[in-house]
């Protein structure tokens, strides 16, 4: 039976083009090519009557020849930018370096607290010098991989990512990351150390203090405290007033890094073990020359919010000044006090009961060397920590004038 050829399947790999061929080889490739006296189509075909492949003409063979070494040029000058160029400089895209710096060095975001002042890494993993595209920047920013909550575009836009992820490409890389902002500390509570240990405390400071205030003038549930982690964005806005314009600093956490089982822990060991605070706030401004004012107010809810009892109250006198006059019931003089390593003038007051308020002030014989020195605190008996000593304590610093005040007041902020 005669055999039937099979159709022949053109196969068109992909290849890197060839070097140009050497002037010899050149010339025998052209010498293949050129038909002999004679000889027809016919004869260049094989049994089964199918063309065999031939080298071509010469100058099918130099055209060829110069078109490949065209592309071939082309590809390598195509790979040399990218090869020229650093790591750091792609990475940038598009973004603004400059725009980046200084939103990572004020005071809209808290991102340093976890990934290090200069993104040197801390609690959180190091950003400077990594090369991270705009695209991976901004993939670790709306799902990460990590503890870290999930920032929606309202709290960092895409815009703002990308001029972070260029900023963090012009720094270098460090060896090893820093030292946590709060570390865990060993003899802690089992409570204290699910919360440190997720990372809450390098923000919210070793014993949750301003979290504790704001629910000790709201009489938080656990569930109110499931919700500002969880879904932060949403809850926060309904949970406490958020001046029109804020950015709200804290993401949204996923439920499966965080459980609510460790949630639970945190809470317990806030509300049981240390005990809510009262929600106490203090405004120091100035009034003029050397003359300052202090007002205190208690801004829990009226029927929920607690009272703080034996309240003191010392305003730091700046070194070298004396107190020239002050106003406000129970002024109890000046002392010194360790705690705040200087003379402080006092007033006490029996309670501040939610919605109460009280107004001091206070006059100095000198402006302050040291604007830094414009501060006090505000301590109270009761409530206190249901377990360990009372450290409670509402710290305050001179806020700057309206419309951005002086230099002493900005550096005191």
């Amino acid at each position: 039976m005669r055999k039937t050829a099979a159709p022949e399947c053109k196969v068109f790999p992909i290849r890197l083009p060839a070097p140009f061929p050497a002037p010899h080889r050149r010339a025998r490739m052209a010498e293949s090519g050129k038909k002999k006296p004679g000889e027809s189509r016919s004869d260049k075909t094989g049994a089964t009557g199918n063309p065999q492949r031939s080298e071509g003409s010469a100058g099918a063979t130099i055209n060829r020849g110069a078109h490949m070494k065209k592309l071939f040029a082309a590809l390598l000058l195509s790979a040399i930018p990218a090869l020229a160029i650093p790591t750091s400089s792609w990475a940038q895209g598009t973004g603004d370096v400059a725009a980046g710096k200084k939103l990572w060095d004020g005071n809209e975001l808290f991102c340093k607290n976890c990934h290090g002042r200069d993104g040197e890494g801390a609690f959180g993993p190091d950003l400077a010098g990594r090369g991270l595209s705009p695209a991976e920047f901004l993939k670790a920013v709306r799902k990460p991989w990590g503890v870290m909550p999930a920032f929606t575009d309202a709290q960092l836009s895409d815009a703002e990512a990308t001029n972070l992820a260029a900023y963090f490409a012009t720094l270098q890389k460090v060896a090893e990351p820093g030292a946590w902002r709060v570390p865990v500390a060993d003899n802690a509570p089992h409570g204290q150390q699910v919360y440190m240990s997720q990372g809450c405390a390098q923000c919210h400071g070793a014993t949750f203090d301003m979290p504790r205030a704001t629910f000790g003038g709201k009489a938080a549930t656990y569930n109110d405290l499931r919700d500002l982690v969880y879904t932060h964005t949403d809850f926060m806005p309904k949970f406490e007033e958020v001046r029109p314009g804020q950015r709200l600093r804290m993401g949204n956490f996923n439920p499966l890094r965080i459980p609510e089982s460790e949630i639970h822990e945190i809470y317990n060991w806030a509300h049981d073990d240390l005990g809510f605070r009262p929600q106490l706030a203090a405004q120091y401004t100035s009034t003029g020359g050397t003359s300052y004012a202090l007002n205190v107010t208690n801004n829990g809810e009226t029927g929920k919010g607690l009272t703080a009892s034996g309240v003191v109250i010392d305003v730091m006198v700046p070194a070298g000044a004396t107190v020239t006059g002050t106003t406000g019931a129970g002024y109890k003089g000046v002392h010194m006090d360790e705690k705040m390593k200087g003379n402080v003038a006092e007033w006490q007051v029996p309670k501040l009961a939610p919605k109460d308020a009280q107004a001091f002030t206070i006059s100095f014989s000198q402006a302050p060397a040291n604007p830094a020195d414009l501060k006090g605190a505000i301590r109270w008996a009761k409530p206190a920590p249901k377990t360990g000593p009372n450290m409670d304590a509402l710290n305050f610093a001179l806020r700057p004038a309206a419309g951005g005040g002086g230099a002493a007041n900005r550096t005191a902020q």
